[in-house]
Order: structure tokens, then sequence, then C-alpha cells
């Protein structure tokens, strides 16, 4: 039998905080869960469905101690823009396609897992990942302007459509619908911010102070509620409500498999599967390295996956680590993933007992939590740091950031995978070669341009600070060979490969020609620094033949030396 790490280590004292924790995030994540199923286009209940299996499942097999599983904001938009994709238009078709959607991101995340694909998170910069997660809470953020404001806007818009539609509809607002949004907004943002800072200067608890400012999303959906309920405004003034949701537990199903729909789905799911993964890996290293912990990747692809096809098998849709509610999870004191299951346990006692209440919910009260949860992640710090630092990196944010804005997410992710493989391209296909000398008495050999160093006339030492390959071999090999051109004394050339670990055949063929060319001219190149794994290599080719063991030197010094005398 499968039993978790954290289970057969799990001490006593470590009870306390996964309950306090288990409990707040239980009463943040009931409302959010149905905020987001919103976002998706789904009933409140498929998105419930999501938040307790799942939760379980990666509790079982996740790496991450306090990462907090479920619908979130960004899977659920990419979840609502693949349904609409589908020609389909019954509601239990596009529920049945979500379930479906789950298993195929499920599968896909075990896969990867097979494959040993957990290390494809570092083909994403952070800059990259701080542009799509950005663009992305700007296109929900404006995706559920018009829930707050009462307006009749369609699905599945462009991001500018839906703007100039905004523009043109706020004059026909619901008067009510908006006093409950803007009202849930701002109780919202009053227990967030300065809700906050009055407890602590009143010097209450810890405990208290986590319990009350994190009560605000159930605070604002009780008062919306009661309001509209009292006052009857779902039929006098027409606000939107959450409606019946059935009560009970989710039943297991068999997600629909047929090839058809299997196809359309699979490019999407992949996307789903990929930034879910990204977003939660990202979010539970920020966590873990706070406490010392670790995280593994390969080991997050199965939690993750097992997380999906639980969430597939339950009639939910895809799911993955949340940001908002993680966070949650960790400042409330979680020890262990045995926080998570409390709240799936406390979300199943919702579900089971208290639907009923969720009837009068308004829509608006929703999309408010959903506006303060992802307004949060937009991250204008990260662009100000990287123009300032490296303006190529800040390129290739703004290029990921406006690509995910204005066309979509799925191709803002590739926009940006591409900008960060071609900066990376660019970048080592001109290594920086410096000519250095020695530093005063010393063994020591630093760049002539930085330092006042010693030189030989006849002697020319270059240390190339990149792998070799076949991208940088012919600026290596003209590098070289002007400088050579330009020094008519010069009769020995030191490679210095301190920095090289690898030289692919590409780069071996112009060390070929690079040898050649020097003999020709009668100078003689020598290689200085190469380390063993490297010298494995070079022993099993024709090359040390053809440069002589005697031209190799263990370090730049004694290359130097030998060649003095």
């Amino acid at each position: 039998m499968w039993i978790p790490d954290w289970l057969s280590h799990y001490k006593k004292e470590q009870l306390s905080g996964d309950m306090i924790a288990g409990v707040i995030v239980a009463v943040v994540l009931v409302p959010q869960a149905m905020a987001y199923g919103m976002l998706a286009g789904l009933p409140a209940e498929t998105a419930l469905y999501s938040s307790v299996l799942p939760l379980i499942l990666y509790a079982v097999f996740g790496s991450s101690r306090t990462l907090a599983v479920g619908p979130v904001g960004l899977m659920s938009l990419m979840t609502g823009a693949t349904l609409l994709e589908l020609p389909v238009s019954e509601p239990k078709e596009i529920i049945a396609a979500a379930h479906t959607l789950a298993l195929l991101t499920g599968l896909i995340l075990l896969s990867m897992r097979l494959a040993n694909l957990g290390s494809i998170i570092n083909f994403l910069s952070h800059p990259v990942i701080s542009g799509f997660v950005s663009a992305s809470a700007i296109i929900i953020t404006i995706s559920q302007l018009k829930h707050l404001f009462g307006l009749d806007i369609p699905r599945g818009l462009p991001t500018y459509e839906t703007i100039i539609l905004l523009s043109k509809e706020i004059s026909h607002l619901n008067i009510a619908t908006s006093i409950i949004g803007l009202s849930s907004l701002f109780i919202l943002y009053g227990f967030k911010q300065p809700l906050s800072r009055v407890l602590e200067r009143a010097s209450c608890g810890e405990l208290s102070q986590q319990i009350i400012s994190k009560a605000g999303p159930l605070v604002a959906v009780s008062i919306s509620t009661l309001a509209v309920y009292y006052l009857n405004l779902s039929k006098q003034q027409q606000v939107a409500i959450i409606g019946h949701i059935p009560a009970g537990l989710p039943t297991l199903i068999l997600p629909n498999i047929e090839p058809s729909l299997l196809k359309a789905l699979l490019p999407n799911a992949i996307m789903i599967a990929l930034i879910g993964y990204l977003e939660s890996v990202s979010i539970a290293k920020s966590m873990a390295s706070q406490k010392r912990q670790k995280i593994n990747s390969n080991k997050e692809l199965v939690g993750l996956g097992f997380a999906n096809m639980a969430s597939a098998i339950s009639s939910g849709y895809p799911v993955a680590g949340g940001f908002g509610r993680s966070m949650v999870n960790f400042t409330s004191g979680a020890n262990t993933p045995f926080a998570s299951i409390i709240s799936a346990l406390l979300v199943a006692i919702s579900l089971a007992c208290l639907t009923p209440l969720f009837f009068f919910l308004p829509k608006a009260a929703l999309a408010a939590i959903i506006i303060i949860a992802v307004i949060a992640l937009i991250d204008t710090h990260t662009l100000k740091h990287a123009w300032a630092y490296d303006r190529a990196d800040a390129m290739s944010m703004l290029v990921t950031f406006v690509t995910v804005l204005l066309v979509n997410v799925e191709s803002g992710i590739f926009a940006g995978i591409i900008m960060s493989i071609g900066l990376y391209l660019h970048r080592s296909s001109q290594p920086h070669i410096a000519i250095v000398g020695q530093l005063g008495d010393s063994e020591h050999y630093r760049n002539i341009e930085r330092y006042k160093v010693q030189t030989e006339p006849n002697i020319l030492a270059l240390r190339v600070d990149e792998n070799l390959y076949f991208a940088n071999t012919n600026y290596l090999e003209d590098t070289i060979m002007q400088l050579v051109a330009d020094n008519k004394e010069i009769d020995h050339v030191v490679l210095i490969c301190n920095s090289i670990s690898f030289i692919d055949s590409s780069a071996l063929e112009s060390l070929d020609v690079i040898l050649y060319h020097l003999q020709k001219a009668d100078i003689q190149l020598h290689l200085a620094e190469v380390k063993g794994p490297v010298m494995d290599k070079l022993k099993t080719t024709a090359f040390i033949k053809k440069i002589g063991a005697d031209n190799i030197f263990i370090s730049t010094h004694q290359a130097i030396q030998h060649l003095k005398q």
C-alpha cells in the first residue's frame, strides 16, 4: 500500500496547524471554486466537485507540503475557451467535454512523468512566465466586468472586442447588480488590506488575524446572498444568481472517450497540462524555499496527473495549484498535505448539506472574488527590474504579455518559448571571448580590458566563456583568425577551456579548421584547462593526434610558462 512520506513521519504537533489551515482554505475555496466555475462557463457544482477528490489525490502523490490544488483562474479561463471551440451547444455535452478534458490533462501529465520531462519548466524564463500570468490576470478581470455590472456580453470574444462592448454597454448597467458587485469588491479589499493592518495594530493574536483576514470571501458571499434573498433582487431587479446546485457528493463516472472528442480536445489539453504544471511548480517552489523544503518536479507531474484524473472521474474539470489558496494555506500554518485533505472534507460537507444556501448567491459577488484573486498576479515589478537589468528579457516579457492579451494564452506561451530559446541562441552564438594576461606574479590570468596584466607579444591567450556548438563555431573561428591577422608577432594561440563543458561535432570540426589554418600560418594551437568529460570525448577523436598531446596543458599558467621557455 502506498503511504506518502509526510504521513509516515507525521507528528502530533503538526495537527493544529493543519486543522486551522484546512478550515481557512475551505472557507476561501468554496466561494472561489464556484467563481472559477463561472469563469469556465460551467455550473457551480462542477467546480465544487473539482475541489474534493483531486485535493486528496494530490496530497497522497504530490511533493509540495503546502500547495493547494483545485480550480484556478488561468486553467478555468483556458477550459472555458476550449469548450467554446467545440461544435456542441447542449449544456450536458459541454459539461461532459470538461470531464474528458480533465482526463486528457491528467494522462498528459503522467505521460510527461514517464518521459522524465519534469525539467520542462526550465524552458520558460521567469519574465516570460510573469508576462503570460499578468496578461491572463487582466483578461480574467475584464471578462468578469460584465458579471460585476450585470451587462449582457457574449463569452469567448477577444479581449479588445470585450473592452469595446463594455464601453458601449456600460450605460445599460444593472444598478442593483453593480451595487452588489462594487460592495463585494470593497469588502474583499477591506479584509485583504486595511483590516489586516488594523488587527496588527490592535495586537490581535496571529491565529485570529489569519482567520478574520481570510474570511473576506465568506463575508461578501453571505451579505450579498442575504441582500438578494430578503430584497427579492433576482426577480425585481433581475440580479443574476447561481440558482439550484444539486445536493450530494460527486458520483464517480467514466468520462466520454469518443475518438472525435479526444482529437478535438488534445491540442488544448496539452497546453492546459503544461500551463497548470508550470503554474503549480512555480508556486510550490516559491513556498518550499521559504521553509527550506524541496520540490520534486517529476513527483509533481504524478501528483497533478492523478489529481486531474480524479477530477475527471468525479465530474470535475482540469485543476492545478492556485496561488491565492496556496498562500492562504501557507500563511495559515499548514505543515503537511493533511491540511488539503481537511479542506476537501469540508467542501464535501458543504456539497452534502449546504448547497441550498447558495441558491441566491449573486454572480456579481463571485466576479468580485475572481477580480480580487487575480489582480494580485499582475506583476509590474519584474518588468521594471528586467528593463533596468536586461532589455532583452524585458522584451520577451512584453512580447508574451501583448500576445496573450491580443491573441490568446496558447499563442502567448508559444511566443514566450520562442523568445526564450531565440535569446539563448543569440547570446550563445556570440560568446564572450577574452584575451587574458598574467596578473602580477600570480598564476591567475584575467581579461586585459579589466586588469593590468602582463602579456607575451608572441602568445595569444583566449578564454571562451561558453560551450562550443554549431551556433557559435563560426564566431569563434572568425574571432581567432581576425586576431591573428591583426598581430603578425603571434606564434602561439592558447585556447583556455575552463568555461567549456560541451563541444559538439560541428564545433569539433571547426576546431579542426582553426588548427589547419593556424598551422598553415606557422602558428601552433594549444588547449588549457580542458574539463575531464570534454577531454574524455576528445580522446576518442583524431583531433588529439593532430594538435598533439604535448600541446594540451593542465593550467593556463603552465601553458604560458612552457611557451615562454
